[in-house]
């Protein structure tokens, strides 16, 4: 199995939505793809004991996040058979609105695109090793649990 680099897996702040749609506009001359799947990830208004979340600050451990990301794309990589995966997930503070994941699978047909779309994402919640503190409207915080 050839090793797979993993290049710009953190932009600083919100994924732009002019950066997915390059991002996809890459893919139209890839004319074996006959499916692909985007998961977006954007951080809620979620209101907890009478406040309301008004962004949330992404931190991790890079290497070891890096390092994991590899394995688990190229898992899904073979077992899928894709073509492409990309995935682009957020350091730093993302206001409320705002994309802080953005999950690419690309594959011959559109049922292993979405599987592996899916597969990853929640890989991604379990296994990657990112914080998210939720920021209340008050400028307190608290750690942010994910939930499967």
């Amino acid at each position: 199995m050839k090793t797979i680099k993993i290049k710009n897996l953190f932009v600083d702040g919100p994924v732009s939505p002019e950066f997915i749609a390059e991002s996809i506009q890459k893919h139209s001359f890839k004319t074996q793809i006959g499916g692909h799947s985007i998961f977006l990830g954007q951080v809620r208004n979620d209101k907890k004991e009478g406040k309301e979340v008004t962004a949330i600050e992404f931190t991790t451990y890079q290497e070891m996040a890096i390092q994991k990301l590899v394995q688990i794309r190229e898992e899904i990589f073979v077992k899928y058979n894709l073509e492409c995966v990309h995935v682009y997930h957020s350091l730093g503070k993302v206001k409320k609105g705002g994309i802080c994941l953005f999950v690419f699978t690309s594959s011959k047909h559109r049922k292993p695109a979405i599987k592996a779309c899916d597969e990853m994402v929640e890989r991604i919640k379990k296994e990657i090793p990112i914080w998210g503190k939720e920021i209340y409207n008050d400028n307190t915080h608290t750690w942010k649990e994910n939930i499967y």
